[in-house]
Formats: C-alpha cells, structure tokens, sequence
C-alpha cells in the first residue's frame, strides 16, 4: 500500500488492521501527519496541528497492540477536532483574535470518548470566526481551500474538518453544525457528514443557540461515520438536552437497506433559488433511490417559505451577544461578523419571545411533515464552490452578511433537531462536488446511515480523490 493509499484508508479497515498488527498505529500517524505537512501550506485546514502529542500517542496506542491489551474500536486511528470544541491542552481560538491564547484545561465529553476509544488527535481544524459562516475563511486563520480547487470555499464552519477529510488528512473528522455547518463543508469538499438528531452527541459547554448545535462526524465513508457516531454519542451529565436513550449499533445495522421507503424529494422547498448544475445533479441522485425500490414523490412542503424570515433574525440575535466585543477588536475581526452582530441588535426581549413562538409553529410544521415519510431529499447546498474570499458568489445578490440566501437547505432541520447528511452525488463540469441532502424524522440517525450507505452502494465515491498531488 502507497504512503497517499494508507492516508486514504477507512477508519474501518485501519482499526481491523491494527488489531491484527498487520499496520502500525506509528505508520498510520507518520504518513498522515507527513502529508498534511507537505499539503497543509496549500489546503490550511488546522488552526493547531499537534504532532508531536499525536505521536507519541501513536506509539503508546502501539505498545498496546503488543502487549495484548484490549484495544477500543478506534484504537490507533488518526482523527481531527474542530476548533470551537475543547481539547484539554491545545488553543481553542475559534478563528477569533478575541480568543487567540485561550487554552482550555479540559475535554468535551465527546472528545473523552474519542480518546478512550483509541482515537489519536491530530490537532484542531479550522473555523470561520466563532462559526459564524458558510465560507471557510478567518481573520486569524486565513483562507482554507477546497482541496478540489484551491483558493474556493470549502465551506461553513467546519471548513477545516471537510478539508481535511477529503485532502487524505485521516479518515475521521469532528464537526458541529448550526445552521449546515457540516451538511455545507461536506457538501463544498465532496465528503460524507451527518448531523445527527440533537442532543445525540451530548456537547458541553451547552451552546447558547437555542439548542440548534449538533455535533458529528465527517469522513470519507458512510461506515467511517457510523463508526464515529457510535463511540461518540450518548448522554452526559453536563449536557441536559443530550439523549439518555442509547444510541443503535449503527456499524452493525448500516446495510439492511431502504427498499420501500416512502420518500419526498424537494428540489427548492418551496422557495430556494438554486443553480442549475447543482439542480440537475441532485435530481439525477434522487433517481438511484427509485432504482433501489423506494417510492419517491416530488412534493412542496409547506413550512419552507416560513422559514427565511426565521433564520435571519435568530442568527442575528444570537451573534449580536458578541457586540460586547466590538469597541476593543472590531478593526480584527470579520467584517460580515461585525454587519452580522449590528443587524441583530436593538430587538427587545418581546420580540425574541414573540418569535420564538413563530419559531416553534414552524418546527411542529416540519415534524409533522416528517411523519408522513421516510426519507425527505433535497440538494445539500444550493451553489458549488466559489472564491473563499466572497461571502456570495458573483453571480448571487450581495449583501454585507447574509450567506444564508444560497444556505435554506439547512437550517429547518438544525432547528427541528432532525437528523440529516450531506452524501457526495456527482460533479459539476468545473469538476466541483455536490452533495444530496437526506432527512429524516426525529432520533432516526440509523434510517439517514442506512439510505446513505445504499446509495454510497449505488453510488461509490470515495476512489475520487482531488488533485491536490
């Protein structure tokens, strides 16, 4: 096997193969970290790479294999963590001048369950400032590039994590979403990412976006992710909204299949604009799930429409409690951040009330809607990749912060908790990924794997490698 084939390798296959001391945990280690070495001046997808912790976590994750000792599903397997979650000794800066130094003393729960699993930690991938984004661009980090075409967006705020995954930076990758922020970058990058149902990966310190935040996994596979979601979901004490119900075995239960499912297709929810190379791929994936048996009808669901004038003053109201920190570092941080937090201020708390109501109507529309089907697909991402340094495409309306406009495919189901993935489904004639949105009801985690690994199936993507060699 190639130094780039190992880089490649599955999660899946590298922990069956350490296991049987047919590869090393230090071979895995070194040749990813001398690949990101070698690229990572082209891609930036770490804010923090810390080899030599990874290192020498590589080499006690080997001395276990030689011992005999038991070894956790993970074990030896290089993974990655975004920057806006604690890894207890490494800068957690958010992108952000504001938290440049700010080293935490301590492990989010699902970073512990990472570890224990035998997960060894690369370093932290890039986030726009605080998250706040689609484009995959920071005052501290700078730009982090498509690795399909440098110097595009790689999308969101886990700009770093989808970079990395399909850059051959490892197989498994952390990421958070709240409003796409995995969906997007998997979408940008041509990988595979889940958001699963809310509070499935407890997450601690709680998020203060009115319970919108997922965590979970980005990988170059479809089982990857449901290994990765396994170890790292269930409850925790420190999180109240995580789930106590244990989570399913997703590795064991990923191929049974969707024949018969009831599936919805909408290709702009009643009110998205979308290009036309992004549209024609996802209507030609939606087809795959026919020829797998599926009944799928194209509908127009009724809570879309409501759902613009929602997103834009939620995520304004909640960035605008960083306006604390405009009179000391406004001249350092992102300019659409700073238009971001001044739209959301000036509402009162009435008007949060009133339209948390609105919110909550909304949020009943989409599970109700969701009860009636299995599935619900839509494209991921209404664009392909464009220039990391605009907010909006060239062809798009500008506008000083609002990145959502080509974004309405995310957002309901971050604020509806609904588990939903970005799958890879083709190319656009400039060679850019596109990914397929899969939704499904509430806690059905297992049902969005398993229409993700039959069409993987249908499908396979993963011997698509960018040309970044």
């Amino acid at each position: 096997m190639s130094t780039e084939d190992l880089c490649y390798t599955p999660a899946t296959e590298l922990a069956s193969r350490i296991r049987d001391k047919d590869i090393s945990p230090v071979e895995v280690t070194d040749a990813v970290l001398e690949r990101i070495e070698r690229l990572e001046p082209k891609i930036n997808a770490f804010a923090t790479l810390t080899a030599q912790s990874a290192r020498e976590a590589a080499r006690e994750a080997e001395a276990a294999v030689m011992r005999g000792d038991d070894l956790g599903p993970l074990h030896g397997v290089p993974t990655t963590i975004k920057d806006l979650h604690l890894v207890a000794g490494v800068p957690m800066e958010r992108g952000s001048y504001i938290m440049q130094g700010n080293v935490p003393e301590s492990d989010a729960p699902f970073v512990t369950r990472l570890k224990d699993a035998g997960a060894v930690i690369l370093g932290k991938t890039t986030t726009p400032e605080y998250g706040w984004k689609g484009v995959s661009q920071s005052p501290l980090t700078g730009i982090t590039s498509n690795p399909w075409k440098l110097g595009y967006n790689a999308g969101a705020s886990s700009a770093g994590a989808g970079a990395g995954a399909a850059a051959g930076f490892g197989p498994l990758h952390q990421g958070s979403d709240g409003a796409g922020s995995i969906r997007m970058p998997s979408h940008f990058s041509g990988v595979f990412g889940l958001k699963p149902s809310y509070g499935r990966i407890a997450n601690w310190p709680v998020s203060n976006g009115d319970q919108t935040s997922h965590i979970g996994p980005m990988t170059r596979t479809v089982a990857d992710a449901a290994l990765m979601l396994h170890v790292a979901s269930g409850a925790h004490p420190l999180d109240h909204y995580s789930l106590e119900s244990p989570p399913a075995d997703y590795p064991a239960l990923l191929g049974e299949g969707v024949r018969k499912l009831k599936i919805a297709y909408s290709p702009d929810l009643g009110h998205a604009r979308v290009d036309p190379d992004v549209a024609a791929l996802v209507a030609d994936a939606v087809k795959v799930f026919e020829d797998l048996g599926c009944s799928v009808e194209e509908v127009t669901p009724e809570f879309g429409p409501v759902g613009p004038d929602l997103i834009r003053f939620f995520w304004t109201v909640h960035e605008a409690t960083l306006g604390e920190h405009l009179a000391q570092w406004e001249d350092k941080m992102d300019p659409g951040l700073v238009a971001c937090i001044r739209a959301g201020r000036g509402n009162s708390a009435e008007d949060y009330l009133a339209m948390r109501v609105r919110k909550l109507a909304y949020v009943e529309q989409i599970h109700r809607f969701l009860q009636e089907w299995d599935l619900l697909l839509t494209p991921a991402v209404s664009v392909a990749a464009f220039p990391a340094d605009r907010l909006q495409p060239e062809h798009w309306p500008q506008h000083p912060w609002d990145w959502i406009m080509w974004a309405e495919f995310s957002y309901p189901f971050n604020m509806s908790g609904s588990p939903a993935a970005s799958i890879p489904c083709g190319f656009t004639a400039e060679g850019l990924p596109v990914g397929l949105q899969i939704v499904s009801h509430r806690f059905d985690d297992l049902g969005v794997l398993q229409a993700a690994a039959a069409f993987e199936q249908a499908r396979p993507w993963a011997q698509h490698r960018p040309p970044i060699d």
